[in-house]
């Protein structure tokens, strides 16, 4: 089973500012939109069904994001994403936008995630059938790295230089 997953998008013109870069917050919803899919047809793990029928989802606790270049109107970027860490109760996604030959990094996001039952409006634990798919899945980094540490880690191993736009 693969802990890295990815897939490819297109951006599009209502997403971007007038300089037809992608809107700051759009790269959030594609990053989730990409998620979503990649879960589904990687790992056949259906988030809105686990919602319609068991009352269970994850809601937003944070978001990290650094833009390191822009992605540009009707550009094909990949977005990868890998669960990182998890908790009984969390989970910590990590998100890579990459231009289509992976050669320069978008931008990067981590997410976390907890876990909440609709029936009582609250969090709650993970099941254990949960656990083990998270274990199955999870990647966890080499190290305990904060974002910044983990932002400058991949500039170091990538090369990557800021954008000059």
């Amino acid at each position: 089973m693969d802990k890295i997953i990815e897939s490819k998008v297109k951006i599009r013109f209502p997403d971007c500012d007038p300089f037809n870069h992608l809107n700051n917050s759009k790269y959030i919803d594609y990053i989730i939109n990409a998620r979503e899919d990649q879960l589904l047809e990687s790992y056949d793990f259906d988030v809105h069904k686990i919602v319609r029928e068991q009352g269970l989802g994850w809601v937003v606790a944070q978001n990290q994001i650094a833009y390191l270049y822009p992605a540009t109107l009707m550009e094909t970027v990949v977005i990868q994403s890998q669960l990182i860490s998890f908790t009984d109760k969390s989970l910590v996604v990590e998100a890579i936008m990459w231009d289509e030959n992976k050669t320069n990094v978008k931008a990067v996001l981590w997410t976390k995630l907890v876990h909440y039952d609709l029936k009582i409006n609250r969090s709650t634990i993970h099941s254990e059938a949960l656990i083990a798919f998270f274990k199955q899945v999870e990647n966890p980094l080499p190290k305990a790295f904060s974002f910044e540490e983990r932002l400058e880690n991949l500039k170091l191993s990538l090369r990557i230089t800021p954008s000059k736009n």
